[in-house]
């Protein structure tokens, strides 16, 4: 294995670990908090970035949370995504882990958390490349305050969100309340999870992550 080959697989490795960090705080607040600020974007650096909220975009009003079932499958049309959707628990380190490298293609959903359509805040997960190639979620920021999300429930109801905000989170500002917590009282949410930024080659992680809040609007 080559220098250059060794440090592209450490960058990916310790990516990985970052997971960690990024959803420790969960066990800090619980499932569901309210009263939470909206983030401010930013714009990312390499090859995404932030589109955050456009403040003349009319979005549907949310609509009454489901009941409980597991999720199968996320679609995003404007992304071209049809993704599985694996449940996934917490690693040694606390944090959640999320699916392995060589599953680029399977989304994780936090199974302790809220089920996707249900009330309270689920929280799905995906990498955003590897070392050979994109990821599910490599096109994550890209995604417009209200297009659709669907996550596809074994109950054979599809939960169908708008989403409401897209932001660019610097991991060294990160706040595991304000990125997770239930925007509005009562309502069924879900956030979109992947690494951003830039890739940081002497840390071996990317600088930031890259959060996508929606709400569920619509059931088929």
């Amino acid at each position: 294995m080559s220098d250059r080959e060794r440090e592209h697989s450490s960058g990916r490795f310790l990516t990985g670990l970052a997971w960690a960090t990024l959803l420790l705080g969960l066990w800090l607040w619980g499932r569901e908090v309210t009263d939470v600020r909206h983030g401010t974007s930013a714009p990312a650096t390499g090859d995404i970035a932030a589109v955050g909220r456009p403040p003349d975009v009319e979005l549907p009003p949310a609509v009454q949370p489901l009941g409980q079932a597991l999720p199968r499958r996320i679609d995003i049309p404007e992304l071209g995504v049809q993704a599985p959707v694996v449940a996934r628990g917490l690693d040694a380190e606390g944090g959640i882990d999320p699916p392995p490298f060589d599953q680029a293609g399977v989304v994780g959903w936090y199974a302790d958390g809220a089920e996707p359509g249900a009330k309270g805040t689920a929280l799905l997960v995906g990498h955003v490349d590897t070392e050979t190639r994109p990821a599910v979620f490599y096109k994550l920021s890209t995604l417009e305050a209200g297009e659709t999300v669907r996550v596809v429930r074994d109950d054979g109801k599809v939960a169908e969100f708008t989403v409401d905000d897209v932001t660019v989170v610097q991991r060294d500002r990160f706040d595991a309340r304000q990125a997770y917590g239930t925007r509005r009282p009562g309502r069924a949410e879900l956030r979109l999870i992947t690494c951003g930024g830039a890739f940081d080659r002497a840390g071996h992680s990317y600088t930031a992550n890259v959060i996508v809040s929606a709400y569920l609007t619509g059931t088929r």
